[in-house]
């Protein structure tokens, strides 16, 4: 009982005489089961278990790039990062090398024809360091993430800039698409000594950024994070590594709320604006057990990856050694990897901008291939399934059911492909 309830069933029972005490404690607890009934209102929707597949026609739209182009703003080297505006403009991040070569922001139209470009390497603001992410709101304002920066340059719809965040915000961002310039973000927290994950709301309506939480996620274990004075220092301060730990995957919805799932179940939460949860939509679909054979395997196949030799580049001496130093200690770091005990069976929640949702399911361990797609209803209608080959999970959505997705040619030059999704998948 809250404290306003007691307050109140106090004041019925002072102001009760005689027989009349029984009828206002009967009212005021009425009146508290009420307030407990509507705080807690949430509808479960428990979707059907088979799948029925999809075969749904896309509408081509245009196609943009490849090593044969005649267009010299079309030849692309690699694309990290689009997005698209309301007015159906497909924004993309271009980059000659990750985080060290020039990049650039490339702007084509609704037909596929350039719009503009913008960009440059330098120190001050509004120019290029090491770009990792853009993010793209309706209105065509850009911001992107420069991590030797430590912050974010933001420009206006055309290209020109307009100020630097020098904040620390979120992962997997996602600017809100019913508003003006806010994203929402995950975010880990331990500053008070426990786990706290959260899906947080940025304002950036101005240089100084305001934050508040939207919406609490389940926190699967204490985080493990290895101080960076640790006594040994080979270390480095690495984060232990846990495998099929589950993700706090989420996109936004029109009405400003968002979509998300934080645990290893086929469950999706559905909030409002104000971040309360008034629906959840459920498949019964278990996820898989982590049995001793899927955790030695997941620990070589990640071995694997890191041992495989890369591509050094222009890189100095000191620099490739730095990197060799890094590598051994995340070698150490999956030797001694930790696992949960099931792997999620989500892999990604995405949603279109009519609110449709896109819910990718996990491939078994150590299958390369991307899972089925479900699509759903955020009202709890079970659509249907696409199949991997079938249709793939496009790289952006946009307005009028415009997809875009990015392969890459023979030369492994990117690709860019805009379809348009039929109104039952939209």
């Amino acid at each position: 009982m809250t404290t306003r309830a007691r307050r109140r069933l106090g004041t019925g029972l002072t102001a009760a005489r005689g027989g009349a005490w029984r009828a206002a404690l009967l009212a005021a607890l009425g009146a508290v089961g009420l307030q407990a009934g509507a705080a807690s209102a949430q509808e479960v929707v428990d979707l059907p278990a088979e799948d029925r597949l999809l075969s749904p026609d896309l509408e081509p739209v245009y196609r943009i790039g490849s090593a044969m182009t005649q267009a010299a703003w079309a030849e692309f080297s690699s694309i990290p990062s689009l997005w698209f505006d309301a007015e159906g403009n497909l924004h993309l991040m271009d980059q000659t090398e990750p985080l060290s070569g020039r990049t650039r922001i490339v702007v084509v139209d609704a037909a596929g024809g350039l719009v503009t470009e913008f960009g440059r390497s330098g120190d001050g603001p509004g120019e290029f360091r090491a770009p990792r992410e853009m993010y793209v709101w309706a209105d065509g304002s850009t911001l992107v993430q420069d991590i030797m920066h430590r912050g974010y340059h933001l420009f206006a719809p055309g290209g020109e800039f307009e100020y630097m965040l020098g904040v620390e915000m979120g992962s997997d961002m996602r600017p809100e698409r019913a508003s003006g310039r806010t994203l929402l973000g995950g975010r880990w927290d331990a500053s008070t000594g426990e786990e706290r994950r959260a899906i947080l709301r940025f304002d950036l309506a101005s240089d100084e950024v305001s934050e508040h939480v939207l919406a609490e996620a389940w926190a699967p274990r204490e985080l493990e994070i290895r101080d960076h004075e640790a006594d040994d220092p080979e270390d480095m301060g690495l984060r232990a590594v846990w495998g099929f730990e589950p993700g706090l995957l989420f996109d936004v919805l029109p009405s400003g709320g968002v979509a998300f799932s934080d645990s290893s179940a086929y469950e999706i939460k559905l909030t409002d604006p104000s971040g309360a949860v008034p629906r959840i939509l459920r498949r019964p679909i278990r996820p898989l057990p982590v049995t001793e054979s899927v955790r030695r395997e997941e620990r070589e196949r990640r071995l694997e990856r890191l041992r495989t030799p890369r591509m050094s580049g222009n890189r100095s001496p000191d620099a490739m050694v730095a990197m060799n130093f890094l590598m051994q200690g995340q070698i150490r770091a999956v030797e001694n990897m930790r696992f949960h005990p099931e792997v999620p069976v989500l892999a990604a929640v995405r949603t279109t901008w009519d609110g449709t949702l896109w819910i990718q399911r996990n491939a078994e361990p150590g299958v390369e291939e991307p899972a089925p797609i479900d699509v759903l209803t955020p009202d709890g209608r079970y659509v249907g399934t696409l199949a991997p080959d079938v249709l793939p999970m496009p790289d952006a959505f946009g307005p009028g059911g415009l997809v875009a997705f990015v392969e890459t040619d023979e030369f492994d030059v990117p690709v860019i492909t805009v379809r348009r999704l039929p109104p039952e998948i939209r």
